[in-house]
């Protein structure tokens, strides 16, 4: 058995940051979200989405996909959006068995009332923090690790 390739100093003292930064990022922007939108991340993960996409419709299994949830997981926040009056699921109609999910109206008005907030708390706790002149430099490293992780691209969206 060979001896793993330990990380350095400077690859270890990354890496915990990384660590860290993966754990407070998503509690934080989950905190101003709740406060001030009444939705948690994962929540608004998926009315975005829908809100990016053709005719604010996607298949739920492709929703699952892009957000990285297993179809339970995403049918029972599905559900709760519905209550709300969020979404609506429709049946897809090239394929009965299939499900589409779609951004009605008022998930549209929530998300527009609300996305101001959310950004300018994005802005806050991360771009503010980095050297504008080195985010073209950060989006391609952590799309270096996305890529490293999901090779084919299947869970990752571009701008």
């Amino acid at each position: 058995m060979t001896e793993p390739k330990w990380l350095n100093d400077e690859e270890r003292r990354a890496w915990l940051r990384l660590v860290s930064l993966n754990v407070l990022l998503p509690s934080a922007l989950e905190a101003q979200l709740k406060r001030d939108a009444g939705v948690t991340l994962f929540d608004y993960h998926v009315l975005a989405m829908l809100s990016d996409a053709d005719d604010h419709t996607r298949l739920m299994s492709d929703l699952a996909l892009f957000t990285n949830a297993s179809l339970s997981r995403l049918s029972h926040v599905v559900t709760r959006l519905v209550k709300q009056g969020w979404v609506r699921r429709e049946a897809h109609p090239g394929d009965g068995r299939a499900t589409n999910v779609v951004l009605t109206e008022a998930g549209q008005r929530h998300l527009d009332e609300h996305a101001p907030a959310h950004v300018a708390e994005v802005r806050r706790l991360v771009f503010d923090a980095v050297d504008p002149d080195q985010v073209g430099v950060f989006a391609d490293q952590v799309g270096r690790i996305l890529d490293a992780i999901d090779p084919d691209g299947r869970h990752q969206r571009e701008a």
